[in-house]
């Protein structure tokens, strides 16, 4: 059964990526959809089935001092109501940035009940900062929903509203859980776009650096936070682990793939992903080293840094702002298009695997495949 399976997969991502020289031909095509690989069966590493559509959603949230909460919905959109949709606009400021693939607010797919996914932007981040990510997710089939943390976001750096990074230590798990509740409410309300377009049962969390943080801490429980019961998987991408004590980690009993850059010297791999995978009580975990990949190859970091500077920004001003992008965009690095489909790959294929119930993506997964494929990655699991 394993053969086949793995029979499958390569049949599917075959081929995915070419050899790994740093030039503009390093990614080759994808087939898509697969359709004569099984019915239903899309690469991982490619765009689903669905259209993608993005909203934009606040909240005050009541309990905690009227702590504002702005998070930015992505989720499927079925074919014929994408029809003449505009495209979807980020927001950075100075510039306005409109995406390839979401489109503004058309109506969710029908053919719901999806997964809900939670991603958590890093430390001086904002809400779409992997908008790369969270846009495929979507086509695949999740409805996902990043909150911007208040007092941790790069518009809080620039007014000078930040808040202590322990009271954010605090503060973002709470944001995660409270944005699962306002969804779920959702998915109950008469008349709402999302009314039974949420599969309470299939919510997962994942997010980057000081966001993989905040992931881990949903399993952990942090502080005087409990953990919420209602996460079923995890996926840490280059994750600011050292924060959690061994003893929470070992706590964790979710799936759990942690995701990281061999070059990342913000958080680098050893220890702040071999200490979770070493620590985490579950037996359903794994470690994808992009091999060469830096701390910001998981964000959108190029692309919003060259809109920014081509509307005439200054680049100190951006970089104060967005955080140094050579820690993406460096020559030196793997280039990013190659980093972001990489972790479209193991993030889709984990989370159709662990939160879906899908047997078929789990050979994507395997270390034999990847290194059968030669793909620029390093691959730990359990012993």
């Amino acid at each position: 059964m394993k053969h086949c399976l793995l029979a499958v997969a390569l049949i599917i991502l075959t081929p995915v990526f070419a050899q790994t020289e740093r030039d503009a031909g390093v990614l080759t095509q994808v087939s898509h959809p697969a359709l004569s690989a099984g019915p239903g069966l899309f690469s991982p590493a490619s765009p689903g089935p669905y259209r993608v559509g993005r909203t934009t959603l606040s909240y005050i949230d009541g309990d905690r001092d009227d702590r504002p909460v702005v998070m930015d919905v992505w989720y499927p959109v079925d074919a014929a109501d994408a029809a003449g949709v505009a495209p979807s606009t980020y927001d950075l400021v100075f510039a306005a940035l409109e995406s390839p693939v979401a489109l503004a607010t058309p109506a969710v797919s029908q053919n719901g009940p999806f997964p809900l996914l939670l991603f958590s932007h890093g430390n001086l981040g904002i809400r779409f900062q992997s908008f790369f990510l969270t846009e495929a997710l979507a086509s695949h089939g999740y409805i996902v929903v990043a909150p911007d943390h208040a007092g941790n976001t790069a518009f809080d750096l620039a007014f000078n509203t930040l808040e202590p990074f322990e009271v954010s230590a605090v503060n973002r798990p709470q944001d995660i859980s409270f944005t699962i509740d306002r969804m779920l409410e959702r998915n109950n309300l008469a008349g709402d776009e999302f009314l039974g377009r949420i599969d309470p049962a299939r919510i997962a969390v994942l997010g980057h650096s000081f966001g993989g943080y905040t992931t881990l801490a949903m399993a952990s429980g942090i502080d005087g936070v409990t953990a919420d019961v209602r996460v079923k998987a995890l996926i840490p991408i280059a994750p600011a682990s050292g924060i959690l004590s061994d003893v929470q980690l070992i706590s964790i009993t979710k799936p759990t793939l942690i995701l990281g850059g061999s070059a990342d010297i913000t958080t680098p791999v050893d220890p702040q992903s071999s200490r979770p995978f070493e620590l985490l009580s579950s037996p359903e975990r794994q470690r994808v080293d992009l091999n060469e990949a830096g701390h910001q190859s998981f964000s959108n970091i190029c692309i919003f840094t060259d809109t920014l500077v081509d509307v005439g920004i200054d680049p100190a001003l951006v970089a104060f702002l967005l955080g140094n992008a050579a820690e993406g965009c460096a020559p030196e690095l793997m280039p990013i298009d190659v980093a972001h489909r990489l972790t479209q790959l193991y993030v889709v294929a984990f989370l159709k695997t662990y939160l879906d119930g899908d047997a078929r993506y789990a050979p994507f997964l395997t270390p034999l495949f990847g290194s059968g494929k030669g793909l620029p990655v390093t691959i730990f699991v359990p012993e």
